[in-house]
C-alpha cells in the first residue's frame, strides 16, 4: 500500500505540473528559464508527457478499483475522504477524457464547451490537491 500511495503522489505532482505547463505559465513567467526547466517550455514534450502520465494514472486507478472489488471489503472500505477523491478523480477522468476526444480530428465543440471543459478540470484538479494535501496533513486515510 506504500507504494501505491507515493506512486500516487508522484504521478499526481508531475501530472499536475505538466498540466499547467500546457497553459504556458512557465514561459510566461520565466521559470522555464531557470536551469533544468527548460523543457517545461516545450508545449508538445509537455503534451505527451501528460498524456502517459493520464495513462499511468488511470492504470493505477483500475488496479485499486479492481483490488477493492476483489477484496472481502470492498469499496464500502472507503473512508468520507477517499470516496471524495474517488469522485474528484473520476471527475479529472471523465473531464479530460472530453478534452481528448475535443482533439481529434473531426470532432467540433461549441466555444463554451471548451470552456466548460477546461473550467471543469481545472477546478477538479485544484479541488484534488486541496483535499489530497489536507487529508495528507491531516493523516486521514483512503480506506478504513
Amino acid at each position: 500500500m506504500k507504494i501505491k500511495g507515493k506512486l500516487y503522489g508522484i504521478i499526481l505532482l508531475f501530472i499536475t505540473l505538466t498540466g499547467f505547463a500546457q497553459m504556458p505559465i512557465f514561459k510566461r513567467y520565466y521559470t522555464a528559464d531557470i536551469p533544468g526547466l527548460g523543457w517545461l517550455a516545450e508545449f508538445y514534450v509537455i503534451h505527451s508527457l501528460h498524456y502517459i502520465l493520464a495513462s499511468a494514472l488511470l492504470c493505477l486507478a483500475g488496479y485499486s478499483v479492481a483490488g477493492f472489488l476483489l477484496s472481502k471489503r470492498g469499496l464500502s472500505s472507503l473512508t468520507f475522504w477517499g470516496g471524495v477523491k474517488t469522485w474528484l478523480i473520476l471527475g479529472l477522468v471523465v473531464s479530460g477524457g472530453l478534452m481528448v476526444v475535443r482533439n481529434l480530428p473531426g470532432i467540433y465543440f461549441s466555444h463554451v464547451a471548451i470552456y466548460l471543459m477546461n473550467l471543469s478540470h481545472l477546478g477538479f484538479c485544484v479541488a484534488l490537491l486541496m483535499v489530497s494535501g489536507f487529508t495528507r496533513a491531516a493523516g486521514k486515510p483512503w480506506v478504513r
